[in-house]
């Protein structure tokens, strides 16, 4: 079997779907993506295609590391997103061919459900009392929420009080044994993450998420210290040396490699099998399509230390499209009590309606993520 042609579709809200077919007509489906920088990653993609067609598709780590080590610049989010799509197509090609889930060419399953969280509070965190009660309502047991709007180096405690009240507000709402978890999203500096954290404990939090940015994580030890709270970081880290550092440093709890930015099933089943050998849970991020989704509950299905899984039906992000709404299928991720089956069809899983997605191009997107400046006038982190 050969690699002949790759096609991407740039689709509603913020996605981009890439279909990579072989002469055996046999196709894949991938979702190579960076949020905001979808024709960056398409062209990197189909840079990619230059030395993939021809070659053998059920290749998987020869194809990977011709990819990423034939390529003297490596790692960062475009590069390893385009990577990640295209692994994704590839296992969904392989996954048909043997005519079984990916999960069960990885070893197998060692669960047959996986717990999920809903997002709730939109970028700038309200009525979160509500919102938390009605994701409870349609059978979830966990949600995310943005935990603060911008905050300076040094802020106002008004601020930091009145994100203790929302979290006080949703936990209120739900009671003790519901899961919060709180995305600081790397607005927060060192110096307010520590008030934070101490501020926040009496609420226990399921997990606080990306306390300060990523190219700061050698500050998570001090975090880890101040507090007693889960500390979950990796949506933008993208590769496992990215994951080495805070692993052997012993400062995260959690780690959250997103399998449309981290290399795909390739890289981000080593990152599951490394984090489990530092007894590190793996949790990971996914506010994107369904073919991301499918990915990362293949990788779940087969990594013990998976805990939860992120998905993004009705987030804030969706407009004009929905998580269910380019799938011939969408009761493959039916939620039921807080969880969703592992998808146990060929491949990722599910079957992609390709006449959707066409449409959908013909429409595309230019999303861009909002830029918030503080009151001084200078640039916020979003």
């Amino acid at each position: 079997m050969k690699i002949t042609r790759f096609e991407t579709f740039v689709v509603p809200p913020r996605w981009l779907f890439l279909k990579v077919e072989t002469d055996e007509g046999i196709s894949g489906w991938g979702e190579p993506i960076v949020e905001g920088k979808a024709e960056t990653v398409r062209a990197a993609v189909h840079e990619f295609a230059d030395a993939l067609i021809g070659k053998d598709p059920m290749c998987i780590e020869d194809l990977w590391q011709l990819m990423y080590r034939a390529s003297f610049y490596r790692g960062g989010p475009v590069l390893m997103s385009a990577i990640a799509g295209i692994d994704q197509a590839l296992w969904d090609i392989k996954g048909k061919f043997y005519r079984a889930p990916v999960h069960q060419l990885l070893g197998g399953a060692c669960r047959d459900r996986m717990r999920v969280y809903s997002w709730i509070g939109g970028d700038r965190p309200s009525d979160v009392a509500k919102a938390i009660k009605e994701a409870a309502g349609h059978g979830f047991t966990a949600v995310k929420m943005n935990l603060t709007e911008e905050l300076q180096y040094i802020d106002s405690f008004d601020k930091v009080d009145a994100a203790v009240e929302r979290v006080a507000t949703a936990r209120q709402a739900v009671g003790k044994s519901f899961g919060i978890a709180l995305d600081f999203h790397g607005r927060v500096h060192k110096p307010m993450a520590k008030v934070l954290v101490k501020e926040l404990e009496p609420f226990h939090p399921m997990f606080i998420e990306e306390p300060v940015l990523p190219q700061n994580n050698e500050h998570l030890q001090e975090l880890a210290r101040h507090t007693s709270i889960p500390i979950a970081t990796g949506e933008r880290m993208f590769t496992r040396w990215d994951f080495k550092r805070v692993l052997a440093d012993g400062c995260v709890d959690i780690v959250q490699p997103d399998l449309s930015h981290a290399g795909g099933i390739t890289e981000c089943k080593k990152i599951a099998a490394m984090a489990e050998a530092y007894d590190v849970a793996l949790a990971p991020h996914c506010p994107l399509g369904p073919i991301a989704l499918a990915a990362s509950l293949q990788v779940d299905a087969t990594a013990h230390n998976a805990f939860i899984q992120e998905q993004s039906l009705g987030i804030h992000y969706h407009e004009g499209s929905d998580l269910l709404d380019f799938l011939k299928d969408p009761s493959v991720f039916t939620y039921r009590d807080g969880y969703v089956d592992i998808p146990s069809g060929p491949g990722l899983g599910v079957e992609i309606d390709e006449d959707k997605v066409r449409k959908a191009a013909e429409i595309g997107h230019k999303w861009r993520n909002p830029v918030w400046r503080h009151a001084d006038g200078s640039i916020a982190e979003w």
